[in-house]
């Protein structure tokens, strides 16, 4: 990492949820963004990054990812997720949420390590906190999850994962038709903890009644729940329904056919959907076999499953994602950047420090190539990767 106190970017093109400015300059002082001018507006004495004419765009912000560079989250040690990290940020990503599972008679100490790990500079991407999927989800849509990181809702399972998080869960993926479900997903809420659909058999009524309760966010949506039906609508147009929702959508273009991108992103706008990666340990690796959770799994151009064809996950970094996005759902670059920053950012409440270029908000800021691979990453003013 670079340390730098007083950096400018010059000759570069801002792509930013509420900006698009060519020609560009961006002054950072002490971790923050504090003006936005154009090239040659201020004073060449600090240390600048001549762009040369590509893309700034915010950090990206990655709320489902189990691993990364060779590592998971299950590793359960600081260099796994320093590995996680440090890959992320080859792809722009400057947050992220470790994402796993809850074992409710097992053996947890990943997630301890996790707590223990927000706490250190991992060396790339900040680690922003945890999201669990599950245990409170629908076992015949446990899609990868294994059937021992799944229990009912209940109050005291629960109060056990906060305790073990330690302030440090800021997601949670449930099923909102089980038994208790509701109180828990309260719960969750008045925790600061945000509640997402997901992993799900609910009907119409049920995930409507899910959302009354809490319920912000969806967690990789139309996988791993019902699909529509024109007489069981299932949980989808309950989902699209509420302007108050955000969704996870993976743009791979395996997980989600293009013409159904298409369909959704359109639907949902430009507020409401987020790039995620639902990356595996595969992400940044050569195609090959890998273990997940103890159980083998094959990574190929860029889409990971178990050998039985389950969907597990991808293999692809969020900036891949961002280019299939405008690629797949002709949806424009800058509105697949704001899914992948500023999106991210409000489903988690820290859209006032994170997730655009503005003055007064955290450096966190990708410089892209024109093909969208990433240039530099840089978090709170500070260099963590260039290419």
């Amino acid at each position: 990492m670079k340390l730098i106190d007083k950096l400018i970017i010059t000759n570069c093109d801002i792509i930013s949820p509420f900006e698009e400015k060519a020609d560009a300059e961006i002054l950072i002082d002490k971790a923050k963004i504090i003006k936005i001018g154009s090239s040659g507006d201020f004073s060449k004495k600090d240390n600048i990054i001549d762009a040369e004419g590509r893309i700034v765009s915010p950090g990206f912000i990655d709320v489902h990812i189990q691993g990364a560079g060779g590592a998971d989250v299950l590793d359960g040690t600081y260099d796994g997720l320093s590995a996680i990290s440090m890959t992320c940020a080859k792809f722009g990503v400057t947050g992220f949420l470790a994402t796993t599972v809850f074992r409710p008679d097992g053996d947890n100490r990943h997630l301890s390590n996790v707590c223990e790990s927000a706490k250190k500079n991992l060396g790339g991407a900040q680690l922003l906190g945890i999201h669990i999927e599950g245990p409170f989800i629908a076992p015949e849509k446990k899609g990868m999850i294994k059937s021992d990181c799944i229990c009912e809702p209940s109050e005291k399972a629960l109060d056990e994962i906060l305790k073990i998080t330690e302030g440090n869960l800021r997601l949670m993926t449930i099923a909102p038709e089980l038994e208790n479900s509701t109180t828990i997903i309260k719960s969750l809420v008045k925790s600061g903890v945000a509640a997402s659909f997901g992993h799900s058999n609910a009907t119409y009524e049920q995930t409507v009644k899910g959302i009354v309760s809490g319920i912000s966010h969806v967690t990789h949506l139309f996988n791993a729940m019902p699909s529509i039906h024109h007489r069981e609508p299932g949980p989808i147009p309950a989902i699209f329904e509420d302007d108050n929702i955000t969704a996870q959508i993976i743009f791979d273009g395996v997980h989600i056919h293009p013409t159904i991108l298409k369909f959704a992103t359109k639907i949902l706008g430009e507020k409401r959907f987020v790039v995620i990666t639902d990356g595996m340990q595969a992400m940044g690796l050569l195609d090959g076999k890998y273990v997940y959770n103890y159980l083998e799994y094959e990574s190929k151009n860029g889409t990971a499953r178990y050998l039985d064809g389950t969907l597990i996950g991808t293999s692809l970094g969020i900036c891949q994602l961002v280019k299939r996005c405008v690629k797949l759902s002709d949806n424009t670059l800058r509105t697949a950047i704001r899914a992948a920053s500023f999106n991210p950012a409000y489903t988690l409440g820290i859209e006032g420090k994170k997730g655009s270029i503005e003055v007064g908000k955290d450096a966190d800021i990708v410089i892209l190539n024109k093909d969208l691979s990433v240039w530099k990453t840089i978090i709170n003013g500070k260099i963590v990767y260039e290419e």
